[in-house]
């Protein structure tokens, strides 16, 4: 990133006639006090001359005093509330100038301008004619011309059309804006440094960081061998490809991420910094979280409720062997003699996250997937016949909207048969707004998230039996 600063003003040059005036200023300054003191120390009526002296500078002072009480030009003082009206959804704000206060709004705009001296200026200029405030700038050298990247402040009254068509009439092309927020306020290497570390902790973080780090994008996660053990040819080279509105990563598990933003080309920049992440991960291998939870189930088995892995692979299939015909179609929509192959993909991190309930001798009994699928993120749940109706299923897919809410997706979507009355009412018990869609018997139920709203979500105590 390319930090600008302003240049120091340069010292105005020194001239002689300005010397021989103050010179001169000063010498009349010393006669017209020598004449005030013979006045005084000599005349009849030097200590009333003393008096009346004191009392003017007193009223002259009262009357400024007066004068810049009345005509002050600070901004208004911000009451409580509109203090705490400065910063809401939308990211509308208060600000003064010159006496005036008015609403601002945050947006994010790129546009690409010719490398010459000047055309940056020329882009504050129309920006400073508008009120517009640049809180930070980023710079993408291309090969031709330069792609400068803004976060703004703006007066709400300002739209988009007419924002764009000053930069465009100020030599700004193929220009881009879209609302922000207050997170869009972190500066650029503090962004990517944090990205890095939920990266390095977890390995299912990998495609949540590159989507914060380009920001609106569908990212897919292809694998090197299909379900049915045959290469898919999805493998890129070590660099990576880069075409315009498309970039292709070598993922470091098999197979390859494919990063999509139509309406935006990316830069060099971005994609360097993409692979960065890549290598990353690349270099730490294979890592989640060990963190566990004990519950106590309400008949009084405790379980233990922990993130899965590929490791858990085994253990899975295990389940799947004393799981029935009817479970495993409920979940799996498929042929059931197909189940075992896709648990390599869905235990994978790079495809989303995983949360597996074990009992206290270890075995496996249920397991609850958080997909990431484009744009969109699945959840699926499948429990053991001889462990259902203990409420396990609505803990885990409580807890698997908590991370769908700490990733920043904007909904989850369930599809299950209309048959699966366990599912439906999991999904209703998280208190969230619900949208149904029945296609030839199968169910598509979506959930809208809201992070910032206190959600209900069903306990033990309250779980179906």
């Amino acid at each position: 990133m390319t930090d600008v600063t302003s240049a120091k003003t340069a010292r105005r040059p020194h001239h002689w006639r300005r010397d021989l005036v103050e010179l001169a200023a000063m010498f009349t300054a010393v006669a017209v006090a020598d004449a005030i003191a013979n006045m005084v120390g000599h005349g009849p009526d030097g200590p009333f001359l003393l008096i009346a002296s004191a009392v003017v500078l007193i009223a002259t002072a009262a009357f400024h005093t007066w004068w810049a009480r009345r005509h002050s030009h600070a901004p208004p003082a911000l009451t409580s509330d509109t203090a705490g009206g400065a910063q809401v959804a939308g990211a509308t704000e208060l600000a003064a100038r010159g006496g005036e206060l008015f609403e601002t709004s945050l947006w994010r705009m790129r546009t690409t301008v010719r490398d010459t001296p000047g055309s940056l200026a020329a882009l504050c200029t129309a920006l400073a004619r508008h009120r517009v405030d640049i809180l930070t700038l980023q710079t993408h050298p291309l090969a031709e011309g330069t792609v400068d990247e803004f976060l703004l402040r703006a007066p709400t009254s300002l739209q988009a059309q007419q924002l764009t068509g000053e930069i465009s009439a100020a030599g700004g092309s193929s220009t881009w804006i879209e609302r922000a927020d207050a997170h869009d306020l972190v500066d650029t290497p503090t962004r990517v440094l944090g990205l890095a570390t939920r990266t390095a902790l977890d390995a299912a973080e990998l495609p949540l960081a590159l989507r914060q780090l380009l920001g609106r994008c569908t990212i897919h996660s292809l694998p090197a061998v299909s379900l049915s053990g045959r290469p898919t040819g999805e493998t890129p080279p070590v660099e990576g490809v880069l075409e315009e509105t498309v970039m292709r990563l070598r993922d470091p598990n098999g197979g390859a991420i494919t990063v999509e933003r139509p309406y935006l080309p990316f830069t060099p920049t971005e994609f360097a910094r993409a692979r960065a992440l890549v290598e990353l991960d690349a270099r730490l291998g294979p890592r989640v979280p060990r963190s566990e939870d004990i519950l106590t189930l309400p008949e009084g088995n405790e379980i233990t409720v922990r993130r899965a892995d590929q490791g858990d692979v085994p253990a899975a299939r295990a389940m799947h062997d004393r799981c029935s015909d009817r479970t495993l179609s409920l979940r799996y929509h498929g042929p059931i003699g197909d189940a075992d192959r896709y648990l390599n993909h869905l235990l994978s991190p790079r495809f989303g996250r995983t949360l597996a309930v074990q009992t206290t001798s270890g075995k496996l009994v249920a397991l609850g997937h958080l997909l990431w699928d484009g744009d969109e993120t699945e959840v699926a749940l499948l429990v053991e016949d001889a462990w259902q109706r203990r409420g396990i299923g609505a803990e885990l897919l409580g807890r698997l909207v908590d991370l769908a809410v700490e990733a920043g997706c904007e909904s989850v979507y369930a599809v299950t048969q209309s048959s699966n009355t366990g599912m439906v009412a999991a999904m209703r018990g998280l208190g969230l707004p619900l949208d149904f869609q029945i296609e030839e018997g199968t169910l598509v139920i979506t959930a809208r998230l809201d992070a910032t709203a206190v959600r209900s979500r069903a306990r033990f105590e309250q779980a179906e039996r």
